[in-house]
Order: structure tokens, then sequence, then C-alpha cells
């Protein structure tokens, strides 16, 4: 058998052979679902959002001259700074069912990690928790989301076998209408808490005027409400920019709540997108036009929707206006179209947040973990 040869990913075909890897050993697979091709290609561009705050590299492994595997290392400044830590993220590893291959892999990683004065490598976690994040341990025949990546039930093994061990968990959760109706209990306690603590609704005449009011404000409360959350980082402007290009085609004021303190200060808010996950699935990530339409009847009419952003600030949490956000979200799903919402990822310990979801039928179907491993 052939020695597998890693190759730190600098030339035109090696960024080929890196982006579409995934795209041909998952090409058969009913449950995954690709990011757009054109944003996975902009990690090798000078002028991607987070090379004002991050170190990245690449790396392919081959056999025999064929991909057998890829991987990428971050180093984000930011966490690093907020955490006073020096931790390498590893994130987009894939790789064919063979321990020698993730072997070379992570041991790429590492040096590497060793070389820029790090002693920790964890994962997988992107750029920041924009991105996808987790390495799925538990659902593996459930259709993933278009904001999280799907793998193989083997990659577990493997990456244990290299010797990291479990940090944390998320859990995702399918959510239905409880009776197919939204409790009148929750509506009316809403109505109770608004008045209560003398909030309103944001209102907007569309994307554009719902952006142009409120994006400031829910940065600014993210922020604040992800500010301890694992794996987060603050936003910066390029960032902010990223996300509202990157989402601006599929925002449907439907699925979008947003509460207003006396002060005109969003306190919180709720974005939810139209799954596109069916629309992208057999286009590898890519926007050609019979693709642009699918996404589009999906925003008009979807069938499933996937929680996008949701953040309350934590002193109007505490006063229980979480419960108002679940209001919100029964309002959403009070659609004869929709079957369900996607949760997505909820860390497995925070609890104020996984209590919501039983006022839903609701049903833990994926989990996803993030490794560790402390170099010597």
């Amino acid at each position: 058998m052939a020695d597998i040869v890693v190759k730190e990913v600098k030339t035109a075909k090696q960024r080929y052979d890196f982006l579409n890897f995934p795209l041909n050993l998952y090409r058969d697979n009913p449950f995954f679902v690709p990011p757009l091709y054109s944003d996975e290609r902009k990690i090798f561009s000078k002028r991607h959002a987070y090379s004002d705050t991050c170190e990245t590299v690449c790396f392919n492994a081959y056999r025999g001259g064929v991909i057998c595997g890829r991987i990428s290392g971050i180093i984000q400044n930011a966490a690093n700074e907020k955490n006073n830590e020096k931790r390498v993220r590893f994130t987009r590893f894939d790789a064919v069912n063979d321990q020698n291959v993730a072997n070379a892999l992570f041991e790429a990683v590492e040096k590497w990690a060793l070389y820029k004065g790090m002693d920790t490598v964890c994962g997988p976690l992107g750029y920041s928790d924009l991105e996808r994040e987790g390495l799925l341990i538990d659902g593996f025949d459930e259709l993933s989301t278009f904001e999280e990546q799907y793998n193989a039930a083997y990659y577990a093994g493997l990456i244990e076998k290299c010797g990291y061990a479990k940090e944390v968990d998320w859990v995702e959760s399918r959510i239905k209408l409880r009776g197919g109706k939204p409790d009148e209990k929750i509506l009316k306690l809403e109505e109770f808490m608004l008045k209560r603590y003398n909030l309103r609704f944001g209102e907007a005449k569309n994307t554009n005027d719902f952006l142009r009011k409120y994006k400031d404000g829910f940065f600014e409360l993210l922020d604040t409400a992800y500010a301890d959350i694992y794996g987060t980082v603050p936003f910066t402007e390029k960032m902010k920019k990223m996300m509202i290009d990157n989402f601006r085609l599929i925002i449907d004021l439907r699925f979008v709540s947003v509460i207003l303190d006396e002060n005109d200060k969003v306190v919180a808010l709720g974005i939810c997108f139209p799954s596109i996950a069916k629309a992208v699935q057999r286009s590898g990530g890519r926007l050609t036009p019979s693709t642009v339409v699918k996404i589009l009847r999906s925003v008009k009419k979807p069938e499933i929707i996937d929680f996008g952003l949701v953040g309350v600030d934590p002193h109007y949490m505490q006063l229980g206006l979480g419960t108002a956000m679940v209001a919100e979200i029964m309002k959403m799903l009070d659609d004869p179209s929709i079957d369900h919402a996607e949760t997505n990822l909820n860390l497995e310990d925070n609890t104020a947040i996984r209590l919501l979801w039983n006022y839903f039928d609701a049903v833990e179907h994926k989990k996803r973990r993030c490794y560790v491993k402390k170099l010597s």
C-alpha cells in the first residue's frame, strides 16, 4: 500500500482537492448538506472576514496521488486573548475510514500548533460560532441542517485514537407545536410580560428596513448574550458584513422577532431561516440557476425552519423573557406549510435554553462533540 503524504495546501490544484473532497466523499449520502462552495473558497482569500484575527493552515492527505483526507487548523487570536489560552482549532476534518490517514493529518496540525507556540488543539471549531462546529456523534440518519456539518460515524473513533477527548457536547432538537397550535397561555404570558417591563416589538417594512434599524442592536445583544458561551468571539465589522451578506437572501420577516425596551434597545431577538438544506443538497453547494430557484421556493414556502440567532439580554432572561421568545417561535410555526423547526446547537449544560423546548413536542435527535488534546 502506498505511503500517505500530507501536503500543506498552497496550489490551485490543492485548494480544489481540499474543497471538493467532502463533496465527493458524501456524494451519495442522503443526509449530507454541503456549505455554499463560494463561501468555502473565501477561506483562501486575503480578504476573508477572519483574516484580521486568525491564522489558518490547511492540509491534504494523499495516497498514491489521490486525496484521502483533509484538515484545517485555525489560531483564533481573539478567542485566545479572551480566554487567556494558546489554542489551535481544528476544522474541516474529513477522511476515509483509515486511522493512518487521520494520524497523519492530526500530526500535521499539531506540529503546526507547536511551531506557532500553541499548547492545545480543540475542535471541530470554525473561525467563530457562526461557522459549522462540533462532530456529529449521534443522529447519522437525520438530514443535516444547512448551518451544520454532517460526518460519518467512524470519525469519532479516528479522532479519539489520535488522543482527543470530549470537551463539550451540543444537542439538537426537532420541535413541533403541541396539539398543532400555539399555547394560548404562553401567548397571554408573553403579552403580560411585555406590558410589565414596558417592552414592544420592533417593526420593519422589509428585510432592508429590518437590517437598517436593528443590525447594530442585535450584534450588540449577541456579544452580550453569547459572551460566556463556549467557542464564541466578539463580532468584528467584517464578521457582521459577512453574516448579513450570507443570509440576506433567506431572511424572511415571518421568521424574525425583535423585542425593544422603552429606549429602543434590542433586548431579545429570534431569527429563524427557512431551511434550504434540500435546495442545495444536490448542487455541491454551487449556486446554479436551478439551485437559486429551489432556494427561493424554499424561502417562500418552507417545510422546515432552522434556528439561526436567538438571544435574550441576560437581565431580561432572569426575568423570564425567554418565555416570550417561545411564544414568538410558536407563532412562526403556526403555518400549515411548516412541519417542524430545527434548533441547531444547544450546549448540553445550557439548561435555560433546553428547558424552553419543553413547551413543544420536542425530540433531541442529534448530538455533536468538541474534542480537546493538550500538547506536550
